[in-house]
């Protein structure tokens, strides 16, 4: 039996992080697309929350505001904002792609992963806020995030290769 190298390497402190977090709206649970739930469809392994239409066009109607989406100037200064906070803070920024509706980045481990999604969007929304592309009102994140933990290096090139090359394809598995 071969046995896989990872299973002998340390397992409690992740190389780095891909953390992805998504425009205001853009993604709602009902969606074609699937979606978690945070209290009950958010276990390893279990299924994602099914197309459908109605779930959806409940969640449209409870959103305050318009989904937001990123043009191409939001793009760059939303790009420029999260390099300033891995120079200010001293993370090591290994990938970024800044869609229209989401952002997906892969940094190395420089401390909890949800404080420094926090600091991206912080960042990031001040930036657009400063630039006069969005109002004091506009709520351009959702709540939260995802925070995938990359426990080794082949874990870091196949984040890598999905966040730079593979946007129409499946999420590679990290475990």
């Amino acid at each position: 039996m071969e046995r896989d190298y990872i299973e002998f390497q340390d397992r409690s402190v992740a190389v780095a992080y891909m953390i992805t977090f998504r425009c205001y709206g853009t993604w709602l649970h009902g969606d074609e697309r699937g979606s978690v739930d945070r209290r009950f469809f958010n276990r390893y392994g279990s299924e994602m929350i099914r197309s459908d239409p109605k779930m959806r066009f409940t969640k449209i109607r409870m959103l305050k505001s318009a989904a937001f989406m990123l043009g191409r100037k939001e793009r760059a200064v939303v790009e420029k904002a999260i390099r300033e906070v891995c120079r200010v803070r001293g993370y090591s920024l290994i990938a970024i792609n800044v869609r229209s509706n989401h952002v997906h980045i892969v940094v190395g481990n420089g401390g909890q992963p949800e404080r420094i999604m926090d600091a991206f969007k912080a960042y990031a929304t001040r930036a657009l806020r400063a630039e006069r592309l969005i109002g004091d009102t506009v709520r351009p994140w959702s709540r939260h995030g995802s925070t995938r933990y990359l426990w080794c290096d082949e874990h870091v090139d196949l984040a890598v290769e999905y966040v730079n090359n593979g946007q129409g394809e499946e999420l590679p598995e990290f475990e």
